[in-house]
């Protein structure tokens, strides 16, 4: 019964993610008609401008994190948030997700956005990023450049 229990609440918990991701995300469809020209961003040093599609990709990865860090415990399920990114980038039409620097570079902002700093920050951030360095430092960019 107890391991019953505890399914229970890793689903519930799952599907409210779920709908509160979709929520956000549902948000942005008034944003997609602007033009490039709208779409500069100092998140990406390699290009002084990106696409539309780029710039929603980094906000619905960045709002899902956010989303995600306030409302998990502690000892959060990082395979239930990659499930999560994984569905955040198929509704953008990203493949290879979790090898685009960009994903990694939202995750930096949302954790911003979410208000997380120190030991915390830290936890997230090599979990989230699985250790490597290079992910790791495209958070801490993405984390830096949210205002």
């Amino acid at each position: 019964m107890r391991l019953y229990s505890g399914y229970l609440k890793q689903l519930l918990l799952c599907s409210a993610l779920f709908g509160l991701s979709i929520a956000i995300y549902g948000c942005s469809f008034s944003y997609s008609s602007k033009s490039i020209s709208d779409s500069t961003s100092s998140v990406v040093s390699s290009a002084s401008s990106v696409s539309g599609k780029t710039k929603r990709y980094l906000k619905a990865v960045a709002d899902y994190t956010m989303a995600f860090v306030k409302s998990s415990p502690p000892n959060a399920d990082y395979n239930t948030f990659r499930k999560g990114l994984s569905d955040v980038a198929a509704k953008e039409g990203v493949t290879n997700w979790d090898q685009d620097s960009l994903t990694y570079t939202g995750i930096g902002k949302g954790l911003k956005r979410a208000n997380v700093e120190g030991v915390a920050y830290e936890t997230y951030k090599k979990n989230f990023a699985g250790g490597d360095a290079k992910k790791m430092q495209n958070i801490q960019d993405g984390y830096e450049s949210e205002k």
